[in-house]
């Protein structure tokens, strides 16, 4: 163990412990144990580990979601029994979910009150009770909202805001929050750490789950860290280091910076010309994109989410037709073809939505590995699989990519988020393609897996010459992995970075938001805007 983490014995001013807690699943996973975790009152605690450590599961047990097979909760002192979200939140436990909980078509008011609506007259619902409701929980805890905007309406950043007011309104101290950055800009992650900073002043106590180490030290008055299901230790944030969290998160040394070589754009290998897209509720989703991609670039995509990004990825994977523009990839004109004949083309696909377009999660890994392929020769022989061949190379990818699983034949769902992806960058990055399109590459992957994935990216580029098209949400990643960035805004392209050299974080953050933008005009390539 390392001297920094030690593990803290209960102390008077403990709000929680949760005491030897085990949870093992029906295929024999032991996610937790043996936990025994505190928080103390009125502290920001971070919680950290990589995927599968156990984060996920001991916040299920303590909000109510799973049962744990063996341990106890204590809170104010007190045992309790936590069987269900909402017993959870009558003990003054609330979560706030990485994916919002709430429903677009209604009110900010209706979304507060959803579960427990005032009436009046004894049936009718009371709009104005919901408002006022919101109103004061709002000035209580200095969060304004509007009460009367649809959530539809609402940024990012304040659909955050509403969901952590619903929790507020129930009368929860403590606080759960799962990934909470994870699609924030780094103007509305600042914001929301000024909102937690305020909760903490009342008298509130957060647990807070992230994978972005620099902004739990930012953050977290102490931290604990977990790794196979087991606690490695806890200790005050200011007593350790991003690189002293990542060693005990992962068990060795983890490399922060990326080494590349110098960029050497080659030959165009993707070009789009005004493609544009407007959806079913007659929305323009992309305006007039126009850009080329050459070989050996990594081109990085910037923007708050819902301003085009997974519309373009769609397009591009033959997901979605483009409702104009046209679209050549290595000299061919993709404009409707179908995802196969766009990969036989040279595209792989790392599509955002790992569980939905990425795998079948009833299928193998091995089955997983050679889905996009198995329908070569290579893997062949007179209609059947070559079985030989499959378990070969299965095991091959699952050692140089350190995929987590029992052997090549384990369900892909019974592995943890990090690992599925693992198994989907795996089969992509080995498909000896010309052009990669990665989007979210490590979203919600922790920080080996992570470093892992990002490498693979740059090694696709300088070893094997692609061209990749990457789109994230995380800032480090887009900064330290691209050679250059876009930024889209509202369907657009609002400014274009050819070097990096003075881009950080704030700079992109501005044009997300659309607090400016560049004259773009003409294509975006390698260079410049012509």
């Amino acid at each position: 163990m390392d001297d920094n983490f030690v593990k803290t014995a209960p102390e008077n001013d403990i709000l929680l412990e949760m005491r030897n807690i085990t949870k093992v699943y029906s295929n024999g996973f032991v996610a937790n144990k043996g936990i025994n975790f505190s928080v103390r009152k009125g502290e920001i605690h971070g919680l950290v580990g990589e995927n599968g450590a156990g984060k996920t599961t001991l916040m299920k047990v303590l909000f109510g979601q799973e049962p744990a097979d063996q341990g106890s909760i204590f809170y104010e002192g007190q045992e309790i029994q936590i069987k269900s979200s909402l017993q959870a939140l009558k003990c003054g436990i609330g979560m706030v979910h990485q994916h919002f909980m709430l429903v677009p078509s209604l009110s900010v008011a209706e979304n507060m009150v959803l579960g427990f609506e005032p009436q009046k007259n004894g049936s009718f619902f009371d709009y104005n009770e919901a408002v006022r409701k919101t109103q004061e929980i709002s000035e209580k805890y200095e969060l304004p909202v509007n009460p009367n905007l649809k959530i539809s309406e609402l940024s990012v950043g304040n659909k955050q805001r509403v969901e952590i007011l619903r929790i507020l309104l129930r009368n929860a101290r403590l606080i759960l929050l799962d990934e909470p950055t994870a699609i924030l800009t780094p103007q509305e992650t600042k914001e929301l750490f000024a909102q937690l900073k305020k909760l903490k002043e009342k008298g509130n106590t957060i647990i807070f789950i992230s994978h972005k180490l620099n902004e739990v030290r930012e953050i977290c008055d102490r931290i604990t860290v977990l790794r196979k299901g087991e606690v490695v230790g806890s200790a005050n944030i200011s007593d350790v280091s991003e690189v002293d969290i990542a060693r005990m998160m992962v068990g060795r040394d983890v490399y922060m910076d990326i080494e590349k070589k110098e960029v050497t754009p080659g030959k165009t290998v993707l070009s789009l010309r005004d493609v544009s897209y407007r959806d079913k509720n007659g929305h323009d989703a992309l305006k007039n994109i126009s850009l080329d991609l050459h070989s050996g670039e990594i081109l990085g995509i910037a923007g708050v989410e819902g301003n085009g990004q997974s519309e373009l990825c769609e397009i591009l994977s033959g997901i979605l037709p483009a409702s104009g523009g046209t679209i050549t990839l290595n000299g061919t004109l993709v404009n409707g073809k179908t995802v196969r004949e766009i990969r036989e083309l040279g595209a792989s696909l790392v599509h955002e939505d790992r569980m939905i377009y990425g795998v079948s999660v009833n299928a193998s890994v091995k089955e997983n590995l050679i889905s996009d392929r198995y329908y070569r020769k290579e893997f062949k022989k007179a209609g059947l699989l070559k079985k030989g061949v499959v378990k070969e190379l299965a095991e091959k990818l699952i050692g140089l990519f350190a995929i987590k699983c029992d052997d090549e034949n384990a369900a892909v769902k019974t592995l943890s988020g990090g690992n599925i992806q693992k198994v989907v960058v795996a089969r992509e990055f080995s498909s000896e393609s010309s052009f990669m399109l990665v989007s979210h590459p490590t979203r919600g992957i922790d920080v080996g897996s992570a470093e892992l994935i990002r490498r693979k990216i740059v090694q696709m580029r300088d070893d094997s010459n692609v061209a990749v098209l990457m789109t994230s949400a995380d800032f480090t990643e887009l900064l330290s992995v691209s050679d250059k960035i876009i930024v889209l805004f509202n369907g657009e392209i609002v400014a274009f970075f050819p070097d990096l050299k003075n881009v950080n974080a704030s700079v992109l953050g501005e044009y997300m938001l659309g607090l400016k933008k560049q004259e773009i005009k003409g294509v975006v390539n390698s260079e410049k805007a012509v």
